[in-house]
């Protein structure tokens, strides 16, 4: 039976909490510096506020929980910064048809004990997820390992509300409150960084719970290893939820029964490069992936470039990325969903003149093996001294008419992605 939550939203209900910046919680958005806060507790409300900011011409950053405002360039100055903490309901959960729709400022940790109790959950295990709202991960586009198995939040998205620039609601999925066809909403927003408008409500395809988890540690000692290792059991019966190299081993993850999960460890331990394997249970396995979403979140004072490409041009990027941290001066991992293609190239050492350097040849990189990349998090003093987007995609039209379609007036998270548009 569908039901709904019964905690209270973050904000009362009512008018849309306004507030100044002055150091209280969400101020810390860039390019938000004396700027008006407003926390709406309804859609409606959301809604009112981004018509508001439309009839006076305000521009307006969007934060969910603020662990990804510093992606893609840095925000020009903006007039309101519209928080979605107060969106943070749970409209329903229809168990049997294996569904959840929620509101955007719901943290995906308190959606995932929330589905608990049906023996469900969302497989999304983007690394920065700590408060993490699923608006703001839709809008970031951040995935993590489980993407091999069950793709990313897009991917899971059934349905979506989103309020574009003027604050009319578009829906897709479900009841339609206004014709979009051809558009899906989910894959359209997934990566927008707040541009395009706000994710206000979500329906997302849940899955059954997992009984157990084991992770094969493999010895990687360069890409080219892990990619063999990674392909040997991608192209196996074995069905890995998860293989990520962290730079010195390669992390195969199994879910399932107890029996069956133990019985897929075993077998793998059979396949070629997996002699040395270790296989991790329990707190150990728990340690090994933490370790692993800190290298990919990295540290204050790091430099992160995430980067996607065909796998097969890892090896290569690897080495590029190491011979262009030696001529820069600083310190490089990459870390890579071997099967996937995605990696991320952490910095770190050196000044910011030498973290530009390295991140725009590397970039230059990866574009030329046509690839592309998005700064996640820069060292002090890196965006004087390097653009934060590179080249711009094939893509870019499209890019720029989605912007002109849902946001004319370029009143949302303005400089996010310039110089593209």
């Amino acid at each position: 039976m569908a039901h709904t939550d019964g905690e209270p939203a973050a904000a009362s209900a009512g008018t849309a909490r306004a507030e100044r910046a002055d150091g209280a919680p969400g101020s810390d958005a860039p390019g938000s510096d004396g700027a008006r806060r407003v926390r709406p507790s309804s859609l409606a409300e959301a809604a009112d506020a981004l018509a508001a900011a439309g009839a006076e011409n305000r521009t307006v950053l969007l934060r969910g929980a603020g662990t990804a405002l510093d992606w893609g360039a840095p925000v020009a100055d903006t007039d309101l910064v519209l928080e979605t903490a107060g969106l943070d309901r749970l409209v329903s959960h229809a168990a049997e048809d294996w569904t959840v729709t929620a509101e955007a400022g719901m943290p995906l940790h308190r959606l995932q004990r929330l589905l608990a109790p049906a023996g469900q959950w969302l497989p999304f295990d983007p690394p920065a997820a700590s408060g993490a709202t699923l608006g703001g991960l839709l809008a970031s586009g951040s995935a993590g390992p489980l993407r091999q198995a069950f793709g990313g939040l897009a991917d899971l998205t059934i349905g979506a509300l989103v309020l574009p620039a003027d604050g009319s609601p578009v829906r897709t999925g479900g009841e339609v409150i206004k014709n979009v066809a051809g558009y899906d909403l989910g894959k359209l927003f997934a990566g927008s960084l707040g541009a395009y408008g706000l994710v206000a409500q979500l329906t997302l395809r849940v899955h059954p719970l997992p009984a157990a988890s084991a992770t094969l540690d493999v010895p990687a000692d360069g890409a080219a290893a892990a990619l063999a290792a990674a392909r040997a059991v991608a192209a196996s019966p074995l069905g890995p939820a998860a293989a990520e190299w962290d730079g010195r081993r390669l992390l195969v993850r199994f879910l399932g029964t107890p029996d069956g999960t133990a019985a897929r460890v075993r077998r793998a331990a059979e396949l070629p490069g997996y002699a040395d394997a270790q296989a991790l249970h329990g707190d150990a396995e728990e340690a090994a992936w933490r370790e692993y979403a800190a290298l990919v979140d990295g540290e204050d004072g790091d430099t992160v470039l995430r980067a996607g490409v065909h796998p097969s041009r890892l090896p290569a990027l690897d080495a590029e990325l190491a011979a262009t941290a030696r001529r820069c001066g600083v310190q490089a991992r990459l870390t890579a969903g071997a099967a996937a293609g995605v990696c991320t190239a952490r910095l770190r050492g050196g000044g910011p003149e030498a973290h530009a350097a390295c991140l725009t040849e590397w970039r230059e990189a990866v574009h030329d093996a046509g690839g592309t990349a998005v700064l996640r998090r820069r060292a002090p003093g890196v965006d004087a001294a390097a653009a934060a987007w590179g080249p711009p995609p094939g893509t870019v039209g499209v890019l720029r008419a989605l912007k002109r379609q849902f946001d004319p007036g370029g009143r949302l998270a303005p400089g996010r992605f310039a110089p593209w548009f």
